[in-house]
């Protein structure tokens, strides 16, 4: 499709259930084809959206995908591997070949320096000392809702030589009308294997929070230049939309 602008998309969920069949129907009618030159699945094709918004209303109702009874796919997730992404989201923990986990970043985030010693080059890692997420509790609880400061930094300045460098970048937050609300950007996002996983489990920890700070569980606004569907997904896209009509090439 020729395009001389970008096309945003927005759209407006109730559940999370909701956002992802609304996300996978409106990928297949305004997502852009291109082959992947850099990155995770070098030479394949991807089908994403230019810009898209999410927000979701109730992100607690219905957290996991819903897939009708005889419908011949997969589901994307479930909640025992949800509750797993919730305890992966909360403790810093890491695997030696793993440059960095969503959860270091959040609550034991270090900075890896190389230094030359004897003529050696060595890396160490100098912890941060700060755990985002026990921080913006506080800030709320001692400081009051009025502020703009209570951001959680996924990201960090080095990440763009990592191989794969972090897809969720920002976790920014707002207490209003007597509840906690996520502020999400991805710059890349998996539609059907990363979507559903990923808001579930970061549903489960602004609950966390919004009841450590003593206020309701409320909203989740999502933003990305990068929402996709692999080439894999195209047919289980069709199929659980039943947009069979649709020629995606």
């Amino acid at each position: 499709m020729n395009r001389n602008f970008l096309q945003p998309v927005f759209i407006d969920a109730f559940d999370l259930d909701d956002a992802w069949f609304q996300a996978l129907s409106g990928i297949l009618e305004k997502g852009h084809v291109y082959s992947i030159t850099r990155g995770s699945y070098k030479g394949q094709k991807r089908l994403e959206f230019d810009f898209v918004t999410l927000r979701v209303r109730k992100p607690a109702h219905q957290i996991i995908p819903i897939i009708p009874e005889g419908m011949s796919i997969p589901a994307p997730t479930d909640m025992e591997y949800i509750q797993g992404y919730l305890s992966y989201l909360l403790t810093g923990t890491k695997t030696e070949t793993e440059d960095y986990t969503y959860g270091e970043r959040l609550v034991e985030p270090k900075v890896r320096i190389k230094e030359n010693i004897d003529g050696k080059e060595m890396t160490r890692e100098m912890p941060l000392e700060v755990n985002q997420i026990e921080e913006v509790i506080r800030i709320y609880k001692d400081e009051g809702y009025g502020t703009n400061q209570a951001i959680m930094e996924i990201g960090m300045p080095s990440d763009i030589k990592l191989a794969d460098p972090p897809c969720l970048r920002l976790i920014d937050t707002r207490v209003r009308y007597g509840k906690l609300h996520f502020i999400l950007y991805f710059r890349s996002w998996d539609l059907w294997g990363g979507f559903p996983s990923n808001l579930g489990g970061l549903q489960l920890v602004k609950h966390y929070m919004a009841e450590e700070i003593g206020v309701e569980d409320g909203e989740i606004i999502a933003v990305s230049k990068g929402l996709h569907l692999y080439d894999y997904a195209w047919d289980l896209a069709k199929t659980r939309t039943n947009k069979f009509t649709l020629e995606v090439k």
